[in-house]
Order: C-alpha cells, then sequence, then structure tokens
C-alpha cells in the first residue's frame, strides 16, 4: 500500500468499472476512488435486460444492482451518474468531464481505468432514427414504453445474440416478430449446421428468420429489404452487433487495434503507463492463436476489473487468453459455444478433425433423456481441442462448460475420455458425452476410422465413393440422401461383396456408421464414415436450401 493516498478515477461503471473500484476499496481503504459513469445506472444487470422487455423478469428494480448513494455507504465511493467525460489529458493526468447540470470540470489522476464498454452499431440507412437500441435500462425502458403501445409487427435487425433475446421477447409480448441478417446464417459465433437448429426452434415458435437480406431503408410503418420486400414494422430494434466504445482513448492517442479496441498488456495497462483499460472496449487475446479479438463477455469484464485493481496495488496477476465461451437460450433451447468454430479453423488454414454427436443427457433408458447435439473442432496434428459447440433443451450447458475448463487446462481431445464426471441415470450416462467425444477422437487420431463432414459429402461421391445407409429398412424409408444404398449393420457382414471397394457409410447419428466402418475395412474395403450421420447431413442441407 503507498503512503500517499493516490486518485483513481474510473470511466464507466457497470461490469469491469464496478468491480475495478470495489476490489480497489478492499484493497486499499485509503484510496480516493471516483466513478464517472455518462449514464443514469452505474450498476445494472445488463444481460437481464431483454428479460425485463419480455416480462420474464418483471420488476424493473430487480436488474438495478447498486445505487452511488449504497455505494459511497458501503465502498467510501465517489460515484458521479449523468457525468461525460469528454477528453482524457495525458500529459497533464486530467480528464475533462461535463456534469449533470452542463458545467465543464477538470479531475486529475494518478491512475485512470477506461471502462466504456461497448456501443450498439446503427447501420446508416434512411429511416434508421426509427430504430431503437439496448445498452442501458435507459434504452430498456424506450422499448417498453413503445411495447405498452401494443405493436402488432416487430423487425429484429440482426440476428446474433442480443437480435434473437430480443426476438424471443417481443414474441413473448404477442408482437408478430421477424429477424433480419444479411448474413447467410444466424449466430455468427457457430458453424452454419448449430445455428440451423436456433433457427428452425424459433421458426416452430413463431418467429419468422430471415437470412442473406438486410435492411436497406425505414419508414413509418415497415422495413424495406435489399431484395425488395416490405416487412410490417410498428417497432424496429437494431441488434445488428457492438462496437468498442473506444473514442476516449483514439482521442489520447492511446494505441488501438484496426478495429477500435484497445491495446492493452497482460496487466491491463494501455500504452501510457498511467492508464488501464478493462471490459469490452479492450482486445483479448485468442487463446489458440493468440491473435487480438473482440470478445463481450460480462465474466471476462468483472475479471478484468479485479485485475487492474491488483495491478495498481502492485499484485500483478497475468491476464489470459479467452475462448470466448457463451450460451444463448430461445424458448427453452440452449446454444452454446467455446473457442474456434470449424468456419475459423479452415479459414485459418489449420489441418483440422471435427466430430458431430447426438447423445441424450442423459441415460437414455431413465425417462425423460432430452437430445442434445454437440461438434468438437481439433488440431488434427496436436489433437488440441480448438472449440466446440451444442444446442440442445438440456445438458448442454454443463458439458460446454467442461470442455472450456478442459481447453483451460491444455487437455487433448483424446483425453476427454478420462474425466470422471458425476454419474447416475436421471443425470448423465456411464460413458459421458463428453467422454463420448474423446473416445471418437482417440479412435480417428489413432487412425481406426476415417470421416469426412456433411459439406463434403458430394464432391467424394462425385469422386467415385458410393454411400451406404446402414439403418435399418425403416429409417431409410422415412428419409434417405440421395444417392444412397441400403445395407442394413446387421446384413452387412453377408452382404459386404455387393459393395464396392471403396464406401462411404453413416447412419442416423454416426455410432452404427463407425461399426460398420471397422467392419468393412477389415474386410478389405476402402471406408470413411459420414460424421454425424444422416441426422447433421438434415438439418445442414435443409438450412442450405
Amino acid at each position: 500500500m503507498t503512503d500517499i493516498a493516490q486518485t483513481t478515477i474510473i470511466i464507466g461503471g457497470v461490469a469491469a468499472g464496478m468491480s475495478a473500484a470495489t476490489r480497489l476499496r478492499r484493497l486499499d481503504e485509503q484510496a480516493n476512488i471516483i466513478v464517472l459513469e455518462q449514464g443514469e445506472h452505474v450498476s445494472f444487470a445488463n444481460c437481464g435486460l431483454p428479460y425485463h422487455v419480455g416480462g420474464v423478469i418483471e420488476e424493473r428494480d430487480a436488474l438495478l444492482l447498486q445505487t452511488p448513494e449504497g455505494l459511497h455507504k458501503r465502498f467510501n465511493l465517489d460515484v458521479r451518474t449523468g457525468t461525460r467525460v469528454t477528453a482524457i489529458q495525458r500529459d497533464e493526468q486530467t480528464v475533462r468531464v461535463v456534469t449533470p447540470g452542463g458545467a465543464s470540470e477538470t479531475l486529475a489522476y494518478d491512475n485512470l481505468v477506461i471502462a466504456t464498454g461497448a456501443t450498439p452499431f446503427v447501420p446508416p440507412l434512411p429511416g434508421i432514427e426509427r430504430a431503437l437500441t439496448l445498452r442501458n435500462v435507459s434504452d430498456m425502458d424506450k422499448i417498453v414504453a413503445k411495447v405498452a403501445e401494443q405493436p402488432r409487427h416487430a423487425v429484429v435487425l440482426g440476428g446474433g445474440f442480443i437480435g434473437l433475446e430480443m426476438a424471443e421477447n417481443l414474441a413473448h409480448r404477442g408482437i408478430d416478430t421477424t429477424v433480419v441478417e444479411l448474413a447467410q446464417q444466424i449466430l455468427p459465433p457457430f458453424d452454419p449446421e448449430m445455428a440451423a437448429y436456433v433457427q428452425a426452434h424459433l421458426e416452430a415458435n413463431g418467429v419468422k428468420v430471415i437470412t442473406g437480406s438486410g435492411a436497406s431503408s425505414l419508414t413509418n410503418t415497415h422495413v424495406l429489404l435489399t431484395d425488395g420486400r416490405p416487412l410490417d414494422a410498428d417497432l424496429v430494434v437494431a441488434g445488428v452487433g457492438v462496437r468498442p466504445d473506444s473514442n476516449l482513448a483514439v482521442q489520447a492517442d492511446l494505441t488501438v487495434t484496426d478495429r477500435g479496441l484497445i491495446v492493452v498488456d497482460d496487466d491491463l495497462r494501455t500504452s501510457d503507463p498511467h492508464i488501464f483499460a478493462a471490459g469490452d472496449a479492450t482486445a483479448k487475446r485468442d487463446h489458440v492463436d493468440d491473435s487480438l479479438r473482440f470478445v463481450t463477455l460480462a465474466q471476462r469484464a468483472n475479471r478484468d476489473g479485479r485485475m487492474i485493481a491488483d495491478a495498481i496495488m502492485g499484485n500483478s496477476v497475468p491476464s489470459n487468453p479467452v475462448l470466448g465461451t457463451a450460451i444463448l437460450g430461445v424458448f427453452g433451447l440452449m446454444a452454446v459455444a467455446t473457442g474456434w468454430t470449424e468456419t475459423r479453423a479452415r479459414a485459418e488454414g489449420r489441418q483440422i478433425r471435427v466430430i458431430h454427436t447426438h447423445p441424450g443427457d442423459h441415460a437414455g433408458y431413465y425417462p425423460g433423456a432430452a437430445q442434445m447435439h454437440l461438434k468438437l473442432v481439433i488440431d488434427a496434428q496436436t489433437d488440441a481441442i480448438l472449440g466446440a459447440q451444442g444446442v440442445g433443451t438440456k445438458g448442454v450447458d454443463t458439458r460446454i462448460d467442461v470442455i472450456a475448463t478442459a481447453i483451460r487446462g491444455g487437455l487433448r481431445a483424446s483425453e476427454l475420455i478420462d474425466i470422471e464426471l458425476a454419474y447416475a441415470p436421471a443425470f448423465g450416462s456411464a460413458k459421458d458425452a463428453v467422454n463420448m467425444l474423446g473416445y471418437i477422437a482417440d479412435n480417428l487420431a489413432a487412425g481406426m476410422t476415417t470421416s469426412i463432414q456433411w459439406h463434403e459429402l458430394e464432391a467424394a461421391m462425385a469422386e467415385g465413393s458410393v454411400l451406404v445407409d446402414v439403418r435399418d429398412p425403416e429409417e431409410f424409408t422415412s428419409g434417405s440422401i440421395p444417392g444412397a444404398i441400403n445395407v442394413p449393420l446387421n446384413t452387412l457382414r453377408e452382404r459386404h461383396q455387393e459393395l464396392p471397394d471403396s464406401v462411404i457409410v453413416h447412419c442416423q447419428v454416426g455410432q452404427r456408421g463407425h461399426t460398420a466402418a471397422r467392419l468393412l475395412t477389415q474386410l478389405g474395403h476402402q471406408v470413411v464414415n459420414l460424421d454425424g450421420g444422416y441426422l447433421t447431413w438434415k438439418i445442414a442441407t435443409a438450412a442450405k436450401e
């Protein structure tokens, strides 16, 4: 602890800013800590805002976590809401602010923390001023007021996390809701076949989803799409995405990336040693390749704030790279992701193996089992886990947490076999879904099986391989991949001579396909297994159509 009380000014509250302020107070009772927040509320549950719009969180006050008065009483913090910082003067170590009454003031600091977060991106379209955004409580109040007018039709621009959460909650209010996404799929942090499950679930619950077309303009009553279609729109919400709110850092000539992310070192110091930065406005190091990423996660923002307080006090704890672990819930369906997607890995030129599985969340013989859809992306050279995704109504949240922890701990994909997870029939399986990913990864690494992905099937068949569906005849009749022939697994040993040397096998979800591949390989055929089976192919190709 220093002998002379130092002044730390924190620009921005909520997660990163308030974590820095309260941690610093717990470390130094003498420090002069000033929090400057331009909004009305300094501590609120921003991730809960869409759910008050939808009425899931009924009480608005439940989202207001702390008040300036409460923070002063508990932590002796000088919290000033409605106070906007207009400039950082690095040479003088001061900031210029505008107070709630409009007066200008200059404040001096020993340490400065920039925790300004991210701001919604609003596309520059004619009529876009009609669109509402959701960043803070005031934004939420505007949307709630509009919902109270009982609009019949809502259009949400953007199919990311915020856009889909808003769509669900507007639909909960009985509003006919359409999501418009310019890209070919919703949910960019997911691969297309995994995002397809979410789109299908949204549509099954009455939310329309339009991909591959964006808004070109807004009128008082409609959103006009780039393909010429008009959409009825009494309410428009822009959830296109967010950008780092780093204008102050840019104006102060601090180092930023080409996307405007503030560059910090392992102690979260900027290019000025007296200025720290935390939260969504900062660049994060990627766990896989150490590149700089834009990651907007509440957990990381809180962790950043705590680390800055430690660094100010001389207790340096180096910042770790990020995986970007995230979860989305819509109409009872969960979508989870951590690390890299297959799309990114291929774009980066990585040699990869990919695994799709469709297990139950617990033992199938115990009532109430629900199917999960899991995907694992693996470095083919090192067996390192690059990332994972999952979709399901139960169980995928715990599995992604296990996999994220495994990645953080440096476990290889094959080592997932040996993770000991709690088991009872009502909660899991003797071979848990995570363990099964390890078994499959081990088989692929050992060369016991070779697999191809759904998007590689057409090219493989064009090269002359015959597609063999080893499901039972009833399954084959109910739906099959064009060009496949049906040779059920139980007859495969006797009928294998009917097949050519080069075959692709598949079943419903992949397990019987692996058994068929092992059998035919030992009988002299050249065999690959269609990863994830008919189910993965079906949902992926349906999404493309």
